[in-house]
This record gives structure tokens, C-alpha cells and sequence, in this order.
């Protein structure tokens, strides 16, 4: 079963080697679940959030244009698998043809579904397995604020 999440913030995590690793923090089923992502996608994510507009399109929202100009729509995100702590994502898309939709579906990172599904404002799914292998309860998941990330960092 899926369940729809919310984006809590974008956090700082301890990846293996000891640094700290941006995440997305998702709110799913009571819990918190934290996915390391790449400082350029915890940037995206937080714009579309925060709503920011720039004037040259970065890489997602070109991504929106084209995909709306092309007569696409994201209908939702998927985070629907995970293995050995890697997170698998997808995309249902559609487009309509004449009238009629046509139904796509796309792999993808899951970092670039949720900065999609931000600037969509879509819903995002995550499996009952994703949140019962990776889910924390929200008093393990430290939180100061909805974006905890590079808020001193203008180059995140």
C-alpha cells in the first residue's frame, strides 16, 4: 500500500564516511523518513519549496516547462523500492493526445521525483516496505525547522 508523504525539510545527516550529507525528510505514516540526496538536489528541492524563481530556468523546472509545453503533466511520484539502502523512484506522468490521455511511467531518483513533485505540487507515495525498512520515528530524527540545510551556505 502507499501512502502519501510530505516534505518536512531538508536536513543534515551523517553519511558513511563521517560528513554530513544533506537529506530530504519526508513526513509518511507518522514517521520521518531521511533520504540522502546531493547538495544540487537538496538546493532544487528547497527552491521549489521556498517558491524561489529565477531568470533562467534550472534544470527541474526546464523539465516542468517542456514537459507542460509538450501537453505532460506529473500525476504523481512513487519512492516504491529500496535495497541495500538505495532508494528507486518513479514518475506517473500523462499527457493528453486528442483528448485522451496516455499514461507513462518513469524510473527515477527519487531526489529528482520530489523536486518534480514540489514544482508540480503532486502527490508523493511511499510503499508500506520503503517506510517499514527506512521510517524513524520523529523523536529519533532531530528537525530545528522545515530547512535545516546551508542556511549559511549561498552556494548549496
Amino acid at each position: 500500500m502507499d501512502h502519501e508523504a510530505e516534505v518536512a525539510g531538508i536536513g543534515v545527516g551523517v553519511g558513511p564516511d563521517g560528513e554530513e550529507v544533506p537529506a530530504v525528510v519526508l513526513r509518511v505514516r507518522e514517521e520521518l523518513l531521511p533520504i540522502f540526496v546531493t547538495r544540487d538536489q537538496a538546493q532544487s528541492i528547497r527552491l521549489a519549496m521556498d517558491g524561489s524563481v529565477f531568470e533562467r530556468p534550472l534544470t527541474h523546472d526546464l523539465f516542468v516547462e517542456m514537459l507542460t509545453e509538450f501537453g505532460g503533466a506529473v500525476d504523481a511520484v512513487r519512492i516504491d523500492d529500496i535495497t541495500d539502502g538505495t532508494f528507486y523512484g518513479k514518475i506517473d506522468a500523462e499527457r493528453y493526445e486528442d483528448g485522451e490521455p496516455e499514461k507513462f511511467v518513469f524510473d527515477a531518483r527519487p531526489s529528482d521525483a520530489i523536486a518534480l513533485a514540489t514544482r508540480f505540487e503532486c502527490p508523493i507515495l511511499v510503499s508500506d516496505e520503503v517506510i517499514d525498512a527506512a521510517g524513524q520515528s520523529p523523536e529519533s530524527v532531530e528537525m530545528n525547522g522545515p530547512e535545516e540545510f546551508g542556511d549559511d551556505d549561498p552556494g548549496l
